[in-house]
């Protein structure tokens, strides 16, 4: 299944929740912020939301800095 992510064509081996696919690249824990299909998915919802084919995901991470 092929999916957008960060404007870049990413493969997935099926339909996955935005927390396993967080897990899965790396950023599970991590501070982010996920946008799906152009909408902003709360923390909180990261169980429910599912990825499919042809989803467009954004990830932005958080950083501090000084």
């Amino acid at each position: 299944m092929n999916i957008r992510l960060n404007g870049q064509e990413h493969e997935i081996e099926q339909e996955v929740t935005v927390d396993r696919f967080l897990e899965s690249i790396g950023f599970g824990g991590k501070p982010c912020v996920v946008e799906l299909n152009q909408e902003a998915v709360f923390p909180r919802d990261y169980t429910k939301c599912l990825i499919r084919e042809g989803s467009c995901v954004e990830i932005v991470t958080l950083a501090a800095g000084g």
